[in-house]
């Protein structure tokens, strides 16, 4: 077995959910779940099929988010798995809908942090053990940091 890191191209710090599924019509579903959810989102999402013609799956709303999310998921070829690159939009206002979606059985990150995946690959194929979402801890906020940050929430909106 090789262990490798794989960083996720993503040069616009965009936000993106990487996970696994289990079923060619994961794209589809993936899909319909975001723009019940979203009116009008702007998303890319690709799949890897480990299975039959293993092939990268792929649907959205915006040329150049599809592109993206084929171009990291055949990066990958990591089994079932899945990335969604999302614009104007943020994982929170779809990660309950994607996580309810039949075929997902696992989310391995939604940030707009770099990402590093961590795959393991053997004579069958490759894996996804993990991921490194953004960077270490550098310490433990003040109380200052804590009126930052609840401002920064009443700011964008989600909180009041």
């Amino acid at each position: 077995m090789e262990l490798t890191t794989l960083t996720i191209e993503n040069p616009e710090e965009l936000n993106l959910i990487l996970g696994h599924a289990h079923f060619i019509k994961t794209v589809e579903d993936i899909h319909e779940a975001i723009v019940c959810t979203v009116p009008n989102a702007k998303f890319g999402v690709a799949f890897c099929e480990a299975s039959m013609e293993c092939l990268v799956r792929y649907s959205g709303t915006d040329e150049d988010l599809i592109e993206l999310a084929k171009k990291n998921a055949f990066a990958l070829s990591a089994g079932h798995s899945f990335i969604i690159f999302m614009r104007d939009m943020f994982p929170i206002n779809i990660l309950n809908t994607i996580q309810n979606v039949p075929e997902v059985a696992r989310i391995h990150c939604a940030t707009a942090n770099p990402v590093e995946v961590i795959i393991a690959e053997t004579k069958q194929g490759r894996g996804i053990l993990g991921v490194i979402d953004g960077f270490s801890s550098k310490g433990i906020e003040t109380e200052q940091d804590i009126e930052k940050r609840k401002g920064f929430l009443r700011m964008i909106g989600y909180k009041q």
